[in-house]
């Protein structure tokens, strides 16, 4: 009995010191674990809200020019301001999230995309609409060049399925916007006001999860004074800024980021329209805007891995490309009678923004060149896209049809997929400058 006593009772001590020595979960894993779940529904949540912007207008634009009497030329200026705000002010991005934080830029940015949506509607006049469009833009571009800074630094061995998570919602709010924009707007009482009004209330959505992050700056933990150390010697190291302007794949790429980035910012601004001429109601139209922005999702995907897996990205170029063409034919001969078989075709041509954002990254060999490559292209490229949608409004309202346009359209794919495929030859930007300098 004695023995069995202290048995139990050396049993009873072994547990509590296994219990007192086990390893427990301190605040500090905790707090980070929590922060982590906090940034990953920012992230999602921001995403969602880059394009509605754009394609709710494009839903409700025919709405949008009756009520506030704008011209076809202004209508189309108002297409043109989102890649006019892009590159306006997405360069001044990296600026401010070194003075106060990327995450807290991207808050500021969220605030800025609700408020926009919600003063554009009933500004009651173009000026005021526009102005309330360039608010909403100007937050989306920051957050638009920030969000992959902010994967990288919280989610530096996840980055290529944060990127996918990231840009699926992408797809997902600009087809869903696109999708019920129209159909939400009857449910709403029938005013366009309160259509496109409504998305506000997702964007600012989008900021709570931000908010409790912004005192901390947004930055993830402190690496290890070895890790930091060897960050801060691998700095010093790195060879000077490249000329990127000596590199003529540099130039290719720059060039096919802009058209490839023209035909997408007409598609969403015009494609509705074009199909609501052609007698398709309002919500069909709508649709089939959702179906062109949707097929992004799955083949976002499917293309960066098969383009990694080619030494040139031409074919793809010319198949993105034949596709649009097709596209853009049967909207000219027959918009009604074929319009879901073109909605896909453009939405599978419109693929060309990640096979570039693939190319970028491969036509560059070292981590600053791929920063210098991808600053380039994107500033370059939203420039030459800014004409394209203002072009269409200002051929449709003189042209008096779509023919005009759709020939644009048509004669911008061609030098689009002759300046992919140069972009898409096996060199690098850094072996390029070197030779000529």
């Amino acid at each position: 009995m004695m023995g069995l006593m202290a048995g139990k009772e050396t049993e009873t001590a072994t547990a509590a010191s296994a219990r007192t020595t086990a390893p427990e979960r301190s605040p500090a894993t905790a707090t980070r674990a929590w922060t982590t779940r906090l940034v990953v529904i920012g992230i999602v949540l921001s995403a969602v809200n880059l394009r509605p912007a754009i394609t709710s207008l494009g839903a409700l634009l025919e709405e949008v020019r009756d009520g506030l009497g704008m011209s076809g030329s202004v209508a189309g200026l108002l297409t043109s301001v989102p890649p006019l705000c892009f590159a306006v002010f997405g360069v001044t991005a990296p600026r401010l999230a070194r003075r106060f934080g990327p995450v807290a830029v991207v808050c500021a940015g969220m605030v800025a995309v609700a408020a926009g949506l919600l003063i554009r509607p009933y500004a009651g006049s173009t000026a005021g609409f526009l102005a309330g469009s360039a608010l909403a833009l100007m937050g989306i571009a920051v957050s638009n060049v920030l969000m992959p800074v902010i994967v990288k630094r919280w989610f530096p061995d996840r980055v290529g399925s944060m990127t996918g998570l990231y840009s699926m919602a992408l797809a997902a709010g600009t087809s869903v916007a696109a999708a019920v924009t129209v159909p939400m707007t009857d449910a709403l009482g029938g005013r366009w006001q309160t259509g496109l009004a409504v998305w506000a209330g997702l964007a600012a959505a989008a900021v709570l999860p931000w908010v409790p992050l912004v005192r901390d700056r947004g930055t993830a933990p402190a690496p290890e004074a070895g890790a930091e150390t060897e960050a801060r010697a691998r700095a010093e190291r790195q060879p000077p800024a490249l000329r990127i302007t000596r590199s003529r794949t540099a130039w290719a790429l720059a060039v096919f980021f802009g058209l490839q980035a023209t035909a997408a910012y007409i598609t969403m601004g015009w494609m509705a329209q074009i199909f609501r001429d052609a007698g398709v109601s309002a919500s069909t139209a709508g649709l089939l805007l959702a179906v062109t922005m949707a097929m992004g999702v799955p083949l976002a995907f499917v293309i960066p891995r098969v383009a990694t897996r080619l030494p040139h990205q031409g074919p793809i170029v010319i198949a993105l490309g034949v596709c649009g063409l097709a596209g853009y034919a049967g909207l000219y001969l027959a918009p009604a009678g074929g319009a879901w078989a073109w909605a896909v075709l453009l939405g599978i041509s419109n693929c060309a923004f990640p096979l570039a954002l693939t190319m970028v990254g491969m036509r560059a060999r070292t981590g600053a060149g791929v920063a210098q490559l991808s600053a380039f292209a994107q500033s370059a490229g939203y420039l030459i896209s800014i004409p394209g949608p203002l072009l269409v409004g200002v051929l449709y309202q003189h042209g008096g049809g779509w023919g005009l346009p759709i020939a644009l359209m048509i004669g911008l794919m061609i030098p689009q997929m002759a300046v992919g495929v140069l972009a898409g030859r096996d060199r690098t930007v850094e072996d390029e400058a070197a030779a000529t300098a």
